[in-house]
């Protein structure tokens, strides 16, 4: 029998009163990870890792390891128990648990969701009427979930003779989907049924049913099929062989045109189908080249191709269906190197553009009758905005989203004619909410090489800034993601507090537009970590906090972020909560067998190419864990997380454990049913949440 991989250990102090003998246990010593070393030769390095067999989930020593770590957390945290459950209870009523979606209408119904009390999941509707009168259940998560630790929806997509009801489930946390069809005349589960489905169209003939399929292994998009739901029978259409790639299939507004986009970080490729023709031949539009990225949308017989072909913070051009190459492309919308466009919508005489400029994201209008344009008009100086769910092509107006900080989620409804935005529904707090007792700012911290990054952040109205306030700072910095400053009741649970929430929008994300996503990916990714480590240097000496008041936080790549700053400038930070973190980036880049590796290879780098390699273990945080203090940390995974292994998190916390000289605790915490997301059902999701601000309102002496 293999020795066991770990040893709790309790410490007991045995007090005698009279002849009373009590034994009170007083510590828990954390799980200890057998160490078997592994070496990887490469590029005349040696990498050494102590705890690669956490990898192997099929070993019952391993989860008997992560429920060793689950329980040494639980315990650690005991003491805070009581305030995590006052926690939850305080956000649960902030919560109108029992509440209704804006309706939004598509063909000849309106579909919405609602939710009850009690009930973890919503259930989803349509009527013939606005007001619900004649509605009629479509799905109940609530009863699919029953007899899953976890349960999510991925694709709803509803044929255009509003019969038939495509859609997809998750049960485990792994987001691998399983694509049925539901006939909604007799409510029935038809027979048909495929597997690991990520996108799916209808065509116009409301029999053929286009999905795109995921690889069991690498979980890569990279197989297209055509199905056809009265057969039965499914014919593969296109298969992706480049590994950087992955496919999705979408379908115009105005529902004349499908799209198959083959994706990579930086570059795309799309092809395209009359929805009409489902039994013709797919078309490229343009083919893929180095570098360009672009989207296309049809439009009056025409393409409408966002591209950033000499156009870094992209443009939009039309082009004609049977020849869009570059020589027949009109301009559409100029390229602006001070604004970046995000994408355009198109409706009947309209369209939408969704635009960047200096941090802040505005909805501009086009009226293509009139050839004019204005920006809806925003309240405040720091939100966030976007398009809404607008399905509809004919339609006298467009839905949008908005909030703030300090605002909660709206739903506007904006008129192109009059070109006034109505409030449709805005987010209900019952416990209540007064606006008026915070604030939110917009600051602007200095890295090392004199680039200027925003900090959004929100306070109570009051707040002494002497470097007494406690604070927790977000950030993401990956993909070209943008972390906008957007609404949250839970984290009033931290401000009511006196705690500062702030979000630093360092580099590698799409903040200041396309440029400031690539300063901070591949060859350049440090930035993204200095970025950070600055942001929090000049917090503190503006007095906003200080390093032993100071909390951070980031999750996958975000973790990885966490897991390199705490490498690089522990002394800054009093703890930091890692989530589902990106930490063993060369052990994972080397794998082209795990999920998302080969893809991810032109975001960070290719480590089997030397001079890829040499940068990036400049900074994987796994490789980088050395011996110095660390900050006290919460590391979460999930078990059946398919975008970051729970492993990478495991090993990391035990890592750290190994080689750290100070007396700090590391806690590792894995949701043994669930996967990149956390918990499916909103309860138990609150509670998490409960949990992690209980653990970073402690750690800066906040226990009640």
């Amino acid at each position: 029998m293999r020795e066991m991989f770990y040893v709790l250990t309790f410490v007991f102090i045995v007090i005698v009163i009279g002849n009373v003998v009590i034994v009170a246990q007083t510590e828990m010593k954390p799980p200890v990870a057998k160490k078997e070393t592994k070496v990887t030769k490469i590029h005349g390095y040696e990498l050494k890792d102590d705890y690669f067999w956490l990898r192997d989930k099929k070993n019952p020593q391993v989860i008997k390891y992560l429920e060793a770590e689950n329980e040494y957390t639980n315990a650690a945290m005991k003491p805070h128990t009581p305030f995590a459950d006052n926690l939850y209870k305080e956000m649960l009523g902030r919560i109108k648990q029992t509440d209704l979606s804006v309706p939004y209408k598509l063909g000849d119904f309106w579909y919405y969701t609602k939710t009850e009390e009690g009930k973890q999941y919503p259930m989803y509707f349509r009527s013939k009427k606005r007001n619900g009168d004649d509605e009629k259940l479509l799905l109940d998560l609530n009863e699919m979930a029953k007899g899953f630790k976890y349960f999510a929806i991925g694709s709803f997509d509803i044929s255009d003779d509003g019969n038939l009801l495509a859609f997809s489930t998750d049960t485990t946390g792994y987001r691998q989907y399983t694509l049925q069809i539901k006939d909604l005349r007799t409510g029935k589960i038809l027979p048909n049924r495929i597997e690991r489905v990520t996108s799916v169209e209808w065509a116009s003939d409301n029999k053929t049913l286009f999905v795109v399929q995921e690889n069991d292994v690498t979980k890569r998009s990279d197989k297209f099929f055509r199905h056809d739901f009265a057969a039965n029978k499914t014919d593969l259409v296109y298969e992706e062989k480049d590994v950087l790639f992955n496919l999705g299939v979408t379908r115009s507004r105005d529902k004349k045109m499908l799209f198959l986009t083959s994706h990579a970080k930086t570059m795309r490729e799309t092809r395209y189908l009359p929805a009409e023709m489902p039994m013709s031949e797919w078309k490229v539009v343009l083919p893929r080249q180095e570098g360009h990225e672009y989207a296309v949308d049809h439009y009056n017989s025409e393409f409408y191709i966002t591209t950033n072909k000499n156009a870094e913070n992209f443009r939009v051009v039309r082009a004609p269906i049977n020849d869009a190459s570059e020589k027949n492309w009109k301009d559409f919308i100029a390229h602006n190197p001070a604004i970046k466009i995000d994408g355009v919508e198109f409706f009947n005489g309209y369209a939408v553009v969704s635009e960047v400029e200096n941090g802040l994201e505005y909805l501009r209008v086009m009226d293509l009758k009139k050839n004019k344009s204005e920006r809806i008009a925003t309240p405040e100086n720091v939100y966030t905005m976007n398009v809404s769910v607008n399905p509809e092509f004919d339609t006298p107006v467009v839905r949008y989203e908005y909030a703030s900080m300090i605002t909660p989620n709206s739903t506007y409804e904006y008129n192109f004619k009059t070109k006034k935005s109505d409030l449709l529904k805005q987010q209900e707090i019952p416990s209540g909410y007064d606006k008026a007792k915070y604030e939110t700012q917009r600051l602007w911290a200095v890295a090392r090489d004199g680039v200027k990054v925003p900090i959004s952040l929100i306070m109570k109205k009051g707040t002494k800034l002497d470097g007494s306030a406690p604070m927790l700072l977000y950030a993401y910095g990956s993909y070209g993601y943008s972390m906008t400053p957007n609404f949250s009741t839970a984290r009033l649970s931290l401000v009511d507090r006196g705690m500062i929430y702030a979000i630093a929008h360092i580099r590698g994300g799409s903040e200041l537009g396309e440029k400031w996503r690539q300063e901070g990916r591949m060859l350049k990714k440090l930035n993204t970590f200095y970025d950070f480590i600055d942001s929090a240097d000049w917090l503190i000496k503006n007095k906003y906090t200080s390093p032993d008041r100071l909390v951070i936080q980031g999750g996958s790549a975000g973790g990885m972020l966490m897991g390199g700053v705490v490498n690089m400038a522990p002394q800054l930070f009093k703890a930091a909560i890692v989530q589902v973190p990106f930490v063993d980036v060369m052990n994972t880049m080397l794998d082209d067998t795990l999920p998302l590796t080969t893809e991810e290879w032109i975001e960070w780098g290719n480590p089997n190419e030397k001079a890829a390699f040499d940068y990036m273990i400049k900074y994987s945080p796994y490789d980088n864990v050395k011996r110095q203090n660390y900050p006290n940390m919460l590391i979460e995974t999930s078990l059946n997380d398919s975008q970051v292994p729970f492993w990478e998190g495991a090993k990391f916390a035990a890592k750290l454990r190994a080689m750290k000289t100070d007396k700090n605790t590391i806690l590792l915490k894995t949701n043994m049913g669930a996967g990149h997301g956390g918990s499916s059902g909103r309860y138990d999701r609150l509670k998490e949440i409960a949990f992690e601000y209980a653990y970073a309102l402690s750690q800066v002496g906040i226990t009640k």
